[in-house]
């Protein structure tokens, strides 16, 4: 049974909120991420990179510090306030593209997480996971919340529409053209009734944000290590999350970019993929796959559309299935020789909302040799993999909603 818990959120003032809302770290450019640091104060950005101030690269130990103390000059500062009750806090996010997204944020369990009630479909890399941790230890709080998933639920529908009647506490819309709404639930009665729902779930799945948890949970066991006293009920049990239902998950494909043939020629190529797939020359005409198990290729100026042949449409799991592994193992690692698509320098990803005319303007301008298009995986291929404690290929999904960070922080 999942445990959903309401906290005390310390975030921005009403009047501030939209100037403190930030994107992730990486998301910015660098030119992007200098002029919000030079021309607002009030950027969650001043507290994740510190070293601005004094126009200095700073990383380890001293900038996890820093990060600390603008933290806490922001709240002597008045720019963050803490909620008195623990609350939930209804987030709704309307997108550029008019996608609409409903959720709610609230701190999650690490036992969840540990005893499998929260699901797993990615796998974490050791070290990031490590250095996530060392940072969340220092600076005592989590700003970017872990987006998970749960199966639709009338009661958790009905609780939402009647607590968006009310005004929002926030409603801003952000530069990059996504309007965010959130309300605060302290009612204590409404607080009980959403745990309640939640505590009948059997599963919920990782949408975004398996580093993040993975992270959680190595503080929570570092941090009751330490603490002689551990109940199990401290805040670094927990972690911050965005819970919306499966219907509203949007899903995007990542597709693959390859820079040589490694070693084949165009026609040689050609031939080796016939092995496993139906081949047809699309010519300059766009060709995006709509089926599982059908792949767009750009090579030498043309689309192609590969099929999977049908006689190798037998899979012993759910990963086998998956058209990221079968793009691995029939194309990637036995023609092209790529091993490691984590690593590998021969290999680049763009998601679906880039589209194809980015694959090709990446080929035609040489930076690669081919493209390869893929058809999103589905909210039930996802439940299937964790299901079966299997993990996808890295980048094998690009999903949303994004949110803002700084709009609710996790203390602990």
């Amino acid at each position: 049974m999942a445990k959903i818990i309401p906290f005390k959120a310390t975030r921005p003032t009403r009047d501030k909120v939209s100037l403190v809302a930030a994107r992730s770290y990486e998301s910015y450019s660098i030119e992007e991420r200098e002029a919000r640091l030079r021309d607002n104060p009030f950027s969650f950005l001043q507290i994740v990179n510190p070293g601005f101030k004094y126009q200095k690269q700073i990383s380890g130990k001293d900038r996890y510090d820093l990060v600390r103390n603008r933290f806490e000059e922001f709240k002597e500062d008045e720019v963050f306030i803490r909620d008195e009750k623990p609350s939930f806090y209804v987030y709704k996010i309307v997108n550029r593209d008019k996608l609409v997204f409903h959720g709610i944020v609230a701190a999650a369990s690490v036992a969840d997480y540990e005893n499998d009630i929260i699901k797993k479909h990615e796998d974490t890399i050791e070290y990031r996971e490590t250095i996530f941790k060392e940072y969340l230890k220092t600076v005592g709080f989590n700003a970017e919340a872990v987006l998970l998933t749960y199966p639709d639920n009338p009661k958790l529908k009905s609780i939402i529409d009647q607590v968006m009647v009310q005004r929002a506490e926030y409603e801003f819309t952000t530069t990059y053209r996504d309007t965010h709404y959130v309300w605060n639930v302290s009612d204590p009665e409404l607080v009980k009734e959403i745990g309640r729902v939640f505590a009948k779930m059997s599963s919920i799945y990782i949408a975004d944000g398996h580093h993040r948890s993975s992270s959680s949970c190595l503080l929570a066991a570092a941090c009751a290590a330490e603490n002689p006293e551990h109940s199990g009920e401290e805040a670094y049990n927990y972690f911050m999350s965005y819970l919306i239902p499966e219907s509203e998950l949007k899903i995007y494909e990542f597709n693959r970019l390859i820079k040589d043939l490694n070693g084949l020629s165009k026609e040689e190529f050609l031939i080796k993929l016939d092995a496993s797939f139906r081949i047809e020359n699309r010519g300059e005409t766009y060709y995006k796959p709509s089926k599982k198990h059908h792949f767009s290729m750009y090579l030498d100026g043309s689309f192609y559309s590969l099929y999977l042949r049908k006689n190798l449409y037998e899979f012993e799991n759910a990963l086998e299935a998956l058209d990221t592994q079968i793009l691995y193992t029939t194309i990637l690692q036995p023609i092209l020789g790529i091993e490691d698509v984590r690593n590998d320098t021969r290999i680049g990803y763009s998601h679906g909302k880039k589209d194809l005319a980015y694959v090709k303007a990446a080929v035609d301008a040489k930076e690669f040799t081919v493209g390869f298009g893929l058809v999103p995986i589905s909210i039930e291929e996802l439940k299937l993999i964790a299901d079966e404690g299997l993990t996808m290929p890295p980048k094998s999904t690009y999903i949303e909603p994004k949110l803002r960070s700084g709009v609710t922080i996790y203390e602990f």
